[in-house]
C-alpha cells in the first residue's frame, strides 16, 4: 500500500490579529509537513460572518511570510484543492448536510434562540446544565419530534432552522492522538451540535472543517488543545459520511501559558508585561498592539522561541534555524502540559540570533536606523562598530545607545562618573594630556595607550582613575567597548577635541 502524502493545514478565522499561540500552531504544522516532504496549506475559515474583521486575512498572510513559513496552497497561492476560503466553498457544504439528514445522522431543529435561552435560564435556576442532546431532543421542536407534515409546513413557511448532528447513545469514541496518546469519549456526555444554519446557508466550523479536510486530502490535523472536546463529534462525522478510512490523524497542542504559569497567555498579559503577543503590529481603535517584528525581533528568533514552547528536541541544543527545526522536529516530542511564556527568554533568543548574524548584515540593519536619525556614516565604519558592541545588545535598535558616541560628541556627562572619576589632579592631567596626544604620529590604539600610560606613570596617578576620566571625556559616561579602539576610530582630531571639551565643561 502506498504511503499517504503528508498534507497539513493551518486554518485560522479572520477575526482579528494572529496570536502567537496560533503562530506556534502554524509553525508546528509547517515543520511537520516539511520534515515529511509534505504540503503546508493555509485555509481561511470565515463561515462566522458576524466575527469577520477587515484586514485579518491579509495579516495572517503577512505574518507567515515574515516568519518564512512558505505556504504551498492557499487563497493567494492557489492549488488544485481550492477554493481555500470557506465562504467561497458555500455551495459545497449543503450537499453533505443533506446526506446526513437522509442517512438519519442529522435532523432539522426549529427552536428559536429565545426559546433555547429560556430553557437554559430555567436549568440554571434549578442548578443544572441544559444541553440539546439525546436526553431531551424528543421534547424539543425538531424533525425527530414533529410530524413530517409539520416539518414541511414550517420549512415551506420560511421558518428559520438549523441542522443538528444526531449523536448516538452510549458509544465510546476513541482516537490515538499524536501528542496525548489514546483518548476515549463517551457520547452520553455530548450534545447535538449545530452543523448547518438556514440563516446564512453556511455550515458551522464542525461540518465545514470535516468536509474541507476530507476534500483537501488532509492527512494530519495539528491544532490547539481547545479543540480536543470536539474530536468525538468530528470522528462521528467522518463515520457518518463514510470517510473513516481516510480520516486524518489528530494532534492537539498544549496551551502557551502566562509568565506566571497560570492560565492562557493573553494580550492583556503582553500589555501588562510590556512584551508582544502578536507577530506584527495590529492597529486598534485607541492605538497599536505591538508585534514582534516592529519590536525588533528577528523572525528566526520568534520561530526558535515558539518551537521550544511545548516541544523538546531531546538534546541540549537551544538555538535553531528554521531548517534545523525542520530537521529536528518530531510531533511525538511535543509535551502534553502547557508551556510557560518567559519574556526574558524571548529577548535571549533574539540576542543569540543577533550574535549568529555576520557583521555585514547587522551593519546594514543598523545603518537603516542611523539614516532615520539623520546620521550618514561609511558602512565599513558601521561594521567595525557593530563588531565591537553587538554582544551588549538584544536588539538592533539598542546598538545606538551602545555606540552613539562614535557619531556625536557627548553633550552632557554622567554626574555619578564625574563625581567618582573627575576629581583631584585628574582635570589638570587631562588638560596636559592634550599636548601629549597631539604629538602622537601613528594614531593607533597601542600607541595612544602607550602615551597615556607614560603620562600616568610620570605624574604618579592611578591608571584606572585616569582611564575612566578619559572614557568620560570621549563617551560621556562609564560605558562602552575598548577605550583605545574608540579613540583610534574617532580619530586624532575628534579625540583631542572631546578631551578639551571635557576639561572646559566639566565643573
Amino acid at each position: 500500500m502506498t504511503a499517504r502524502k503528508v498534507r497539513v493545514r493551518f486554518a485560522p478565522s479572520p477575526t482579528g490579529p494572529l496570536h502567537i499561540g496560533g503562530v506556534r500552531t502554524a509553525l508546528f504544522n509547517y515543520l511537520f509537513a516539511k520534515k515529511h516532504g509534505g504540503d503546508f496549506i493555509l485555509r481561511i475559515e470565515d463561515t462566522d460572518s458576524t466575527r469577520f474583521v477587515e484586514g485579518a486575512e491579509e495579516y495572517v498572510n503577512d505574518s507567515l511570510a515574515w516568519l518564512g513559513m512558505a505556504v504551498d496552497e492557499g487563497v493567494k497561492e492557489g492549488g488544485e484543492f481550492g477554493p481555500y476560503k470557506q465562504s467561497e466553498r458555500k455551495d459545497i457544504y449543503k450537499k453533505y448536510a443533506d446526506e446526513l439528514i437522509e442517512s438519519g445522522w442529522a435532523y432539522y431543529a426549529f427552536d428559536t434562540p429565545a426559546e433555547l435561552d429560556a430553557l437554559r435560564a430555567t436549568a440554571e435556576a434549578e442548578k443544572r446544565n441544559f444541553a440539546y442532546d439525546m436526553h431531551n431532543r424528543m421534547q424539543l421542536k425538531n424533525s425527530l419530534s414533529l410530524s413530517d407534515d409539520e416539518v414541511k409546513q414550517r420549512m415551506d413557511a420560511g421558518e428559520p432552522w438549523v441542522i443538528r448532528f444526531k449523536m448516538p447513545e452510549n458509544t465510546d469514541v476513541q482516537t490515538n492522538d499524536m501528542v496525548r496518546g489514546s483518548v476515549t469519549f463517551n457520547t452520553n456526555t455530548l450534545d447535538d451540535k449545530v452543523i448547518f444554519k438556514s440563516a446564512d446557508q453556511l455550515p458551522t466550523y464542525h461540518l465545514a472543517n470535516i468536509v474541507d479536510d476530507h476534500l483537501m486530502e488532509i492527512s494530519h490535523v495539528i491544532r490547539g488543545e481547545e479543540w480536543l472536546p470536539s474530536v468525538p463529534l468530528h470522528i462521528m462525522l467522518y463515520k457518518a459520511l463514510k470517510w473513516e478510512d481516510t480520516m486524518p490523524t489528530f494532534a492537539h497542542l498544549p496551551l502557551i501559558l502566562k509568565p506566571t504559569g497560570k492560565g492562557k497567555l493573553s494580550k492583556r498579559d503582553g500589555d501588562k508585561g510590556g512584551f508582544p503577543v502578536f507577530p506584527l503590529n495590529w492597529q486598534l481603535e485607541d492605538g497599536v498592539a505591538a508585534g514582534y517584528k516592529e519590536s525588533g525581533y528577528f523572525p528566526e528568533a520568534v520561530n526558535n522561541l515558539l518551537a521550544l514552547l511545548g516541544w523538546n528536541p531531546g538534546t541540549e541544543q537551544e538555538l535553531f534555524s528554521i531548517d534545523e527545526l525542520v530537521e529536528s522536529f518530531s510531533i511525538e516530542r511535543v509535551n502534553k502540559s502547557g508551556a510557560r511564556f518567559d519574556p526574558d527568554k524571548a529577548k535571549w533568543f533574539n540576542q543569540q540570533h543577533l550574535m549568529r548574524k555576520d557583521n555585514e548584515e547587522l551593519s546594514l540593519l543598523f545603518n537603516d536606523e542611523l539614516n532615520e536619525r539623520g546620521v550618514v556614516a561609511d558602512i565599513s565604519f558601521v561594521e567595525q562598530i557593530v563588531a565591537m558592541v553587538k554582544e551588549r545588545v538584544n536588539f538592533v535598535s539598542e546598538l545606538w545607545e551602545q555606540s552613539f558616541f562614535f557619531f556625536e560628541a557627548p553633550s552632557e556627562y554622567d554626574p555619578k562618573v564625574v563625581k567618582k572619576r573627575w576629581k583631584g589632579d585628574v582635570p589638570a592631567f587631562m588638560g596636559d594630556l592634550v599636548t601629549e596626544l597631539e604629538k602622537v604620529d601613528n594614531w593607533v590604539a597601542d600607541d595612544i595607550k602607550a602615551v597615556i600610560a607614560a603620562q600616568i606613570e610620570a605624574k604618579g596617578l592611578g591608571f584606572g582613575l585616569v582611564m575612566n576620566a578619559f572614557r568620560l571625556a570621549l563617551v560621556g559616561g562609564g560605558f562602552g567597548p575598548d577605550l583605545m579602539v574608540i579613540a583610534e576610530m574617532l580619530g586624532k582630531d575628534e579625540t583631542i577635541s572631546r578631551v578639551k571639551a571635557a576639561v572646559e565643561n566639566i565643573g
